[in-house]
């Protein structure tokens, strides 16, 4: 009895020790809405709860989502690595974790916290079992044992983009008083769009105020470090969807209890506005350090707070890949006053069209105007064809990007130094969005796209970035490298010339006419569909008639994967007219086929769709449905 009692004694002292010396983490976060709060010194704006928090706690003046949209930010969070090395980019997909890695709730719960997600997900990345106690609606931290330290997530969806465009509304904010950027048009549905989006935020703050009214209750406030963040960029287009500053600047604010105030970031202090640069890529490797566990050298973020916390880091990084169902490659970064975009598929707008977008009324009048000549050039920068190799801007002097200096000889210095930290990223990483999708999927069939990039022979990077880099430069003295890589026994080389020559319309496709022939049946899909586009687009009539029905054949999700059937009727979209000889065949083309994955299952109908004049089908805005998994075709 008495050796009973020391054990029951010695597991009080045990548990109650191991909740006391590990704070309670409380993340509050939201859907679609940039900092616009009073805290950050937006006075339209209502948001007294988080004001009131960043008062006496801090908040980081520049933070990024990395990825402008949901699926690709909240991947960047849930493995603490860039999305562009996992694999994980693109909106909507499904890779798997790289190899002895795990997600960051996996090591909290090891650590002995209980983790609760209420309740979205949207990972890009595969979820093992185990990974939360409970992630749904009901999710909660007081479902916890006794004494146990729970991490808890709430994520308030109001906010989110579909709400700005929902009607009737009851109204918060004046239309009349918004600040519309520079690169709207100021029109009654512009301004009706972002004063609603304002009352969102507003009621997005409120929801936070419950959540901590209802911690304060608990009498837990003492013992819970807060974080209150937002997934990316406002629900606007050329803010969602966008790797500029407006798409990726997210409101980020925390609070460190005295109890726990050693473990704040070194600047921490009541009111402060740090001039730190975060990014969601570093809130993983911060977990860890606060609960005292090193970061995985995995992990490619860095802490800003905890017992492991390093020294600001000079930039912060933005990716953007395939939107939904448009193809696209871009890489930027911030130095926290210029910010930098490489596109790598210039060729095509900043605002292809993603049909989830054109719900937005907003979306919709700015394209008219476009269309009508009643743009002002900053106005025209998101629609226009192509779009810049290249973008700098200065937040400073042009806090809504519409100037770009990368052309000019007094920001010469600033661009190479943005260029280099970009291209020494993509190599730090691997980074394997620089291959086609589907090709970096069956490179990675019996491994993960992260391992197999690490491995030169399967992937080799080096030569890649290259080649991309040439293709999207749009340098004339690019064509001989471009004409030589068609040779090239690997597919990703022979991708970039094809695509370099397409990019370069028709003095590109008369320098390399003979190659882009011959690429027109390379064994490769995607190297095909390029040289098929620009002989559709720029080639003879006889070409086009030849090239026309390929993409069709190429486009079938019967005869080739989701992958190549995307590519190929991205190519037609961007046709225009010069498709019409084909329309008849696109109504016959197949909306369904088999998928790796639910993830990618929409976006052949929303492409068929647009061409086909009708209404494409949108899924709920959060994750759909998981289904079983099925063998993409080669």
């Amino acid at each position: 009895m008495k050796l009973l009692s020391l054990l029951l004694s010695s597991f009080c002292i045990l548990h109650s020790s191991f909740s006391a010396d590990k704070p309670n983490i409380l993340w509050l976060t939201s859907e679609d809405h940039g900092p616009h709060m009073g805290c950050y010194g937006d006075t339209f704006a209502t948001t007294p709860n988080i004001d009131a928090l960043a008062a006496k706690g801090m908040l980081f003046k520049r933070a990024w989502s990395c990825g402008p949209v949901c699926a690709a930010a909240r991947t960047t969070i849930i493995a603490g690595m860039f999305p562009p090395s996992t694999g994980g980019e693109h909106m909507r997909s499904m890779t798997a974790m790289p190899k002895g890695t795990k997600m960051y709730p996996q090591i909290l719960r090891e650590a002995g916290y209980y983790c609760t997600n209420n309740s979205k997900e949207d990972y890009n990345l595969t979820k093992a079992e185990g990974v939360w106690d409970e992630s749904s609606g009901k999710a909660h931290w007081r479902s916890r044992k006794d004494g146990q330290p729970f991490f808890a997530i709430f994520n308030e969806t109001c906010s989110h983009e579909s709400q700005l465009r929902k009607r009737p509304h009851e109204a918060i904010h004046d239309p009349a008083k918004v600040r519309v950027p520079a690169y709207h048009p100021d029109t009654p549905e512009v301004r009706q769009d972002w004063a609603q989006y304002y009352d969102q935020v507003t009621l997005a703050d409120a929801s936070a105020g419950k959540r901590l009214a209802e911690l304060e209750a608990a009498g837990l406030a003492a013992d819970t470090i807060i974080f209150y963040y937002a997934d990316h960029g406002s629900g606007m287009p050329r803010n969602k969807r966008w790797p500029c500053n407006s798409g990726l600047h997210v409101p980020m604010v925390v609070y460190f209890p005295p109890n726990w105030k050693h473990l704040a970031p070194k600047e921490y202090a009541a009111g402060v506005k740090s001039d730190r640069l975060v990014s969601f890529v570093d809130l993983a490797p911060t977990l860890l350090s606060i609960i005292g566990v090193q970061p995985p050298e995995w992990m490619q973020g860095h802490a800003f707070a905890g017992l492991n916390q390093t020294e600001p880091q000079p930039f912060i990084y933005g990716f953007r890949g395939r939107m939904d169902e448009r193809i696209d490659t871009v890489r930027s970064l911030t130095d926290g006053r210029f910010v930098y975009l490489r596109n790598y598929m210039p060729h095509l707008s900043q605002a292809q069209h993603v049909s989830y977008q054109f719900e937005t009324p907003s979306t919709r009048v700015w394209r008219k105007a476009f269309d009508d000549g009643k743009a002002t050039p900053e106005q025209s920068i998101f629609w226009q064809e192509p779009k810049a190799a290249e973008e700098l801007y200065d937040l400073q002097s042009d806090p809504d990007e519409v100037h770009n200096l990368a052309a000019n000889p007094e920001h010469a210095e600033t661009l190479a130094k943005l260029r280099t930290a970009q291209e020494n990223l993509a190599l730090k990483i691997r980074d394997v969005g620089l291959l086609p999708e589907g090709e970096m999927h069956q490179r990675s069939e019996g491994t993960t796209p992260y391992d197999m990039a690490h491995d030169d022979a399967l992937y080799p990077l080096a030569r890649i970035l290259k080649a991309a880099g040439s293709a999207s430069s749009m340098k004339p003295d690019a064509l001989a490298d471009l004409k030589a890589g068609f040779a090239d026994s690997d597919s990703a080389i022979r991708y970039w010339s094809a695509m370099g020559v397409l990019m370069r319309g028709k003095d590109g496709l008369t320098a390399a006419h003979g190659e882009m022939v011959k690429a027109a049946n390379d064994s490769s899909t995607y190297v095909a569909v390029a040289a098929n586009w620009a002989l559709a687009k720029h080639g003879s009539e006889a070409e086009r008639a030849i090239a026309l029905p390929e993409l069709v054949k190429l486009a079938n999700w019967s005869q080739h994967n989701v992958f190549t059937a995307m590519s190929a009727l991205n190519a037609i979209g961007d046709l225009g007219d010069k498709a019409k000889p084909i329309a008849e065949q696109l109504k016959a083309l197949p909306a369904k086929g088999e998928s790796p994955d639910a993830r990618f299952a929409g976006y052949v109908a929303r492409l068929l769709a647009d061409l086909n004049g009708s209404k494409p089908a949108f899924e709920d805005a959060g994750e759909p449905p998981a289904k079983k998994k099925k063998k993409a075709k080669k």
